[in-house]
């Protein structure tokens, strides 16, 4: 039987006992690191009596950083002032980072786009240049992402535009 789930790393599951135990602390240490703001695990919805708040649900990289916050703590001697910083200015090198991603693609994508565009002005220019304009005067573009050229009427004199452009 096949499912599409799949676990994460970023997946909630662990409650807060569990989560304690796979981190080596105390479930009272791990409610004091979200007060200060080192962790922030997930939410369930509760039941009975949990007046909406839900129940606390760890994830792997949760257990992680806990554990890293320990070692900080404890081998290193960081305050937690100063592990709270580390973990923020990390989270904001790893969002840097997806930015940085993000636009490498972009910018691949655009210069994909950028070739076929000159293919095509290619395509146009030797076209006129022989003589070989076909009848309609349109242009033929194979297996591309680019505008349908048609022939521009009026006193403008060029190749054309693509359609939507005008």
């Amino acid at each position: 039987m096949s499912t599409h789930y799949e676990p994460s790393d970023d997946m909630p599951v662990y409650v807060i006992s569990v989560a304690a135990q796979l981190s080596g602390m105390h479930p009272q240490t791990l409610r004091a690191y979200e007060k200060l703001g080192l962790i922030s695990p997930g939410r369930r919805s509760g039941q009975g009596g949990s007046q909406g708040k839900g129940h606390r649900r760890y994830s792997m990289r949760d257990i992680l950083a806990l554990r890293e916050i320990q070692r900080l703590s404890q081998e290193e001697g960081v305050n937690l002032s100063g592990i709270k910083l580390l973990l923020d200015q990390h989270r904001e090198l790893e969002q840097a980072r997806r930015l940085i991603a993000e636009l490498h693609a972009e910018l691949a994508q655009l210069r994909v786009e950028l070739e076929s565009t000159r293919a095509v002005a290619a395509r146009l220019a030797e076209l006129r240049r022989t003589g070989h304009d076909t009848p309609s005067g349109l242009v033929p573009v194979r297996g591309a992402r680019v505008a349908v050229w048609e022939p521009m009427t009026g006193p403008s004199s060029g190749p054309g535009q693509p359609r939507g452009d005008k």
